[in-house]
């Protein structure tokens, strides 16, 4: 039993990891994305530093390589500006996505519905404090046991002669453990645990994509 009740919260996992993926990839790749904001402070400022640490190191070439285009070309007039400007943005992104091992599908448009935790993160680190997140993800936390919870409860008094019934309380109850399961490891593990693999996946320098 325990082996399958396993397999099955595994599955969920993996079934679960792309709208996750996919929400940190969007992260990255848009125009308000923090790969986007690096790169616009690199041309401000004339330091190409500010966005290299969104690339690994074999790229670093073709974004310095870029970046020097990119500045002498934004001098001629406001539309080359925006144009090289444009240009340095997609260079950036597209190669962020590749050294994450995701294909650069162009970038998104500013003020998308990321959800609320992406915003709220990057509102803390604007902040200085994780207070407001760390409420946020409690909260949801909470609302999301205590509702798998009462699903499991509810259907844990079933008839024995009725089969569906019970197979639906052995899947509320996996679903009701997978979701503790989940929450509890994600709490006590620590990014020295993560791979550089999970770690890009999460986004951004990977370290979520996403990113």
């Amino acid at each position: 039993m325990k082996s399958f009740v396993r397999s099955v919260m595994l599955a969920g996992v993996l079934l679960a990891l792309p709208v996750a993926v996919q929400r940190a990839y969007g992260h990255c790749d848009g125009m308000d994305g923090p790969v986007v904001k690096a790169a616009q402070k690199a041309l401000a400022t004339g330091q190409v530093n500010f966005v290299l640490i969104w690339v690994q190191d074999k790229d670093e070439a073709e974004v310095r390589n870029a970046f020097v285009k990119t500045t002498a070309v934004r001098k001629l007039n406001p539309v080359a500006r925006e144009l090289a400007d444009l240009y340095f943005f997609e260079t950036v992104v597209r190669i962020h996505r590749a050294g994450e091992g995701e294909p650069y599908t162009g970038l998104k448009p500013a003020g998308r519905d990321l959800g609320p935790a992406i915003p709220a993160a990057d509102k803390a680190m604007e902040d200085g404090s994780a207070v407001p997140l760390i409420k946020l993800v409690a909260a949801a936390s909470e609302a999301g046991i205590q509702q798998r919870f009462q699903r499991a409860f509810a259907t844990k008094s079933f008839d024995t002669k009725d089969v569906r019934a019970g197979r639906e309380h052995v899947k509320a109850y996996i679903e009701f453990v997978t979701y503790a399961e989940e929450l509890y490891a994600s709490a006590h593990r620590s990014g020295h645990e993560l791979s550089p693999e999970s770690v890009s996946r999460i986004d951004g320098g990977k370290q979520s994509d996403r990113r």
